[in-house]
């Protein structure tokens, strides 16, 4: 199974008023375990548009648990656990320190053919190449 882990210190600049991290940056996190993942694969987001798809998220979901304070170190984990037909990444953030999960969230992505603008009801070639799958 694919998965990687990224380290993060949560930022100033992501903090609310509350003097915690804003829900909405919780995305920029999983995106960037998510690129690292696809490119550890051999299929970012420049070889997806290369080979002719692009992959929108049709569905994100996120479990907040606990929240993430400024100078937090912070353990992102992206793992492939669906590509038949989508791409399924789950996703667990971590306190790097206590190892304690703070929260959980998945993201579904299709393929789109960019020639034809249409769904793929299955995953391409390009993807299956990548993975080793024939």
């Amino acid at each position: 199974m694919h998965q990687i882990e990224r380290q993060i210190v949560v930022p100033f600049f992501d903090l609310d008023p509350m003097q915690v991290v804003w829900h909405g940056h919780y995305v920029k996190y999983l995106e960037l375990a998510r690129c690292d993942l696809l490119d550890q694969i051999g299929y970012g987001y420049q070889q997806m548009f290369d080979s002719g798809y692009a992959w929108p998220i049709i569905d994100l979901r996120i479990k907040y648990a606990k929240p993430l304070r400024f100078e937090q170190k912070i353990r992102v984990r992206a793992k492939l656990v669906e590509w038949e037909y989508r791409l399924k990444v789950s996703y667990a953030i971590f306190d790097s320190d206590s190892g304690e999960r703070l929260t959980r969230a998945h993201t579904c992505q299709i393929a789109v053919d960019l020639a034809t603008e249409e769904m793929c009801y299955e995953s391409p070639a390009p993807l299956k190449h990548a993975l080793g799958i024939s």
